[in-house]
């Protein structure tokens, strides 16, 4: 039997080379990695886009107000998605979730073209497309994969989301100067419809069109989330129950995924205002010293960025393909969710003592690569053995609405600790050191109930535990 496993295709063998696949399993999972490619690199078509609109129209302190609003929009938009998602077959749902945003983008092409300010729409928009067409994605992959597969097979697949991000800020930075800020949004509602052609593909080999029109009775089928679930590609159970913050916070095992990501990002937020104030600081001292090589302080710190953002991405792609996948087979979920607390722990200890530059970006560079590679996977990972109903609509809601509520809540704590309590680096960074402490606690939890949840679903074989 596990030589039966092993062997395989071409494909097959080398991608073996990187993690665990199976026979037969080369071809798909290739292609789940080309879809999140091409939807991280329309989405790193747009960031550059969306910073220059918004600090060129508004200013920094607006675009601080902005990333507050986007929580609110996000308590409308994830129940709308949620009411769609029950509504709507899967391949249904993708494709005019997916359509919705390539159009607005060619809608921001003729409306920027005619002149008008879109700074902070634009900046509203990219937010949400960013969370809940990446969100989306990630409930498909989780949706075609059980519990095995998915450890076995999601660090690959994440893999193309590091190269995206990769390919579409380097692209993109060599297209902006001849070609303006309004083309390259047309570029990326073109890839975000290439996206959509890799979607079905995967659509017609996972699950052929008997499958798709009705859902198997079969527990043991290969989407794994519930007894009425069958092929992960057939059509959504129509009559999915509640909404979707309903469905958070029923369930501790999602609500602690929910605060996990809040405090995630609470933390990760705070560390790059920490990080952009120590840059700011050293950019002007450069200046009036004269060592800053003839720069202005905007240039200095763009140099300093661009460096910055391309470490951490290499960083993160090579963690991807080398470590990530070794991590998650030989320690386990349980283990591989406390790297980043314990390695943001470390990081903001040293800044708290030494929030000098050089200890500011290195510490930054390990917390952002891991981020971006195995705890990206692990928050992936951690929907596996849920219901159909959980991955789609309560994914949506924690991957948007409280990632966002991270930001508010940052947003918030700089403002305090700059107008009242005259926070310095290091004062932010104890402050996130107790955020950390807290944010640990939660990784041990769910690492427990991710564990039981696991062998509870092998045991009872039917995926669904309360």
């Amino acid at each position: 039997m596990r030589e039966r496993e092993s062997s395989g295709g071409p494909l097959d063998r080398v991608l073996r080379l990187f993690t665990d696949v199976r026979s037969g399993e080369g071809l798909t999972v290739l292609l789940l990695a080309m879809n999140v490619f091409l939807l991280l690199t329309a989405y790193y078509f747009i960031k550059p886009l969306r910073e220059a609109l918004i600090l060129d129209e508004s200013g920094a302190e607006i675009k601080s107000y902005a990333s507050a609003l986007q929580a609110l929009i996000l308590l409308v938009a994830v129940p709308a998605y949620g009411a769609l998602a029950g509504r709507w077959p899967r391949s249904k749902l993708i494709n005019r979730v997916t359509l919705f945003f390539a159009a607005c983008l060619v809608l921001f092409f003729f409306l920027g073209r005619a002149g008008l300010n879109l700074g902070v729409v634009f900046f509203l928009w990219v937010g949400i497309f960013n969370l809940m067409v990446i969100a989306q994605f990630w409930a498909f992959a989780n949706d075609l994969y059980t519990n095995d597969q998915g450890e076995r097979l999601f660090p690959l697949v994440q893999f193309g989301a590091s190269a995206g991000a990769v390919f579409g800020s380097v692209v993109v930075g060599g297209l902006i100067e001849p070609l303006g800020i309004w083309i390259p949004m047309l570029i990326a509602a073109g890839i975000l419809l290439l996206s959509l052609l890799v979607t079905g593909a995967v659509e017609r080999r996972e699950h052929p069109a008997e499958g798709i029109r009705g859902a198997s009775s079969d527990p043991g089928s290969r989407g794994g989330s519930t007894s009425t679930s069958g092929a992960a590609g057939a059509c959504f159970v129509r009559d999915m129950g509640g909404g979707a913050f309903s469905l958070v916070f029923r369930s501790r095992y999602l609500l602690l995924i929910a605060l996990l990501v809040l405090f995630m990002n609470w933390v990760n937020t705070t560390g790059e205002y920490i990080l952009g104030s120590v840059v700011e600081d050293a950019a002007r001292g450069a200046v009036a010293a004269g060592t800053a090589d003839g720069q202005s302080v905007g240039q200095y710190i763009g140099s300093f960025y661009s460096d910055f953002f391309a470490v951490v991405n290499v960083a993160g792609l090579l963690l991807q393909l080398f470590v990530v996948s070794r991590i998650v087979k030989y320690l386990g979920i349980r283990i591989a969710i406390l790297f980043l607390p314990i390695i943001a722990l470390g990081s903001y200890g040293l800044i708290a003592f030494l929030p000098v530059l050089g200890i500011v970006r290195w510490a930054k560079t390990a917390e952002n690569s891991t981020d971006y590679s195995l705890q990206n996977t692990v928050r992936q990972t951690l929907f596996l053995p849920l219901t159909r109903d959980q991955k789609y609509k309560a994914k949506q809601a924690i991957d948007a609405f409280f990632w966002r509520a991270g930001d508010v809540l940052s947003a918030l704590l700089v403002w305090v600790g700059t107008t009242w309590l005259a926070l310095d680096a290091s004062g932010f960074a104890k402050f996130n050191i107790l955020l950390v402490l807290i944010w640990l606690g939660l990784s041990v939890a769910i690492g427990r109930e991710y564990t039981r949840r696991v062998k509870d679903r092998s045991t009872d074989g039917s995926g669904v535990v309360g």
